[in-house]
């Protein structure tokens, strides 16, 4: 039975927590950078504890004036400790509401230079690879991102955007430009649908992407973003599919 994994990025104050979380299957926990505080990131993981959520990190610049969304430039060492300190706060927490901490995934600017910059993912990951070799990371397929995993031996998996425009190279298109962010649910509902069964992903210019993605991410912070939601699990369910977070690849191989 085909199965695939619906993630959201959470604790960012979009007050579409509760929703979200009786909808998707992983939960991308926003740690004190862009947004989030030690009393969101506990009462997130107390309710993926309750629903049998799969919980993840979501560190990325500090920056919570920008939403994260802007590159900001500073050696990599005071970037690795800011990205450190979200970590252990966002570790700390989860032991002691006893939830395992299964991903990390980068947000915003941060995610995105590393989707591109193949030496700068490299050293973001080793240095949480560092912190714990058995913690996945949750990657843009076909981007730097998943080749920088792979380099450092952290386990893989990959990503999927369901609202998000795709350049023809297999990145998201910028959201200064116009149609990065798709709003009609029928063409967000069969990308979902195409990815899930063919792996395929039409970019902004009309080139057909192959992804290997098994986890998709719906947004909670556009109008609208429940029901979307609701409306994209609805469908892949009515379509045979089951939602349930797939195993990461390990040292390369597919998973299980």
């Amino acid at each position: 039975m085909t199965s695939i994994d619906l993630n959201a990025d959470l604790g960012e104050g979009m007050g579409t927590d509760d929703d979200l979380l009786h909808i998707v299957s992983s939960a991308s926990i926003a740690c004190g950078g862009h947004a989030g505080d030690a009393a969101t990131i506990r009462r997130i993981l107390r309710i993926c504890k309750a629903r049998g959520v799969r919980a993840g990190a979501h560190p990325g610049y500090v920056d919570p004036k920008r939403f994260g969304r802007f590159r900001l430039v500073m050696p990599l060492d005071q970037l690795l400790g800011q990205i450190r300190g979200q970590l252990f706060l966002v570790r700390h927490i989860a032991d002691e509401v006893e939830v395992p901490l299964a991903y990390v995934k980068l947000h915003g600017a941060l995610a995105n230079q590393t989707a591109e910059e193949l030496a700068f993912a490299v050293g973001i990951f080793a240095a949480i690879q560092a912190m714990d070799p058995h913690m996945a990371v949750l990657a843009l397929d076909n981007s730097q991102q998943v080749r920088a995993a792979k380099a450092v031996g952290l386990p893989l998996i990959r990503e999927a955007y369901a609202d998000r425009a795709y350049t023809g190279e297999g990145l998201l298109v910028p959201r200064s430009e116009e149609g990065a962010v798709i709003h009609d649910p029928e063409v967000v509902i069969e990308r979902c649908l195409r990815l899930a069964h063919a792996g395929e992903i039409v970019a902004i210019d009309g080139t057909v992407l192959k992804s290997a993605a098994r986890s998709i991410c719906l947004h909670g912070d556009t109008p609208g973003a429940v029901d979307l939601a609701r409306e994209v699990r609805e469908a892949l369910e009515g379509d045979g599919i089951t939602i349930a977070p797939n195993a990461p690849e390990v040292d390369g191989a597919a998973p299980v």
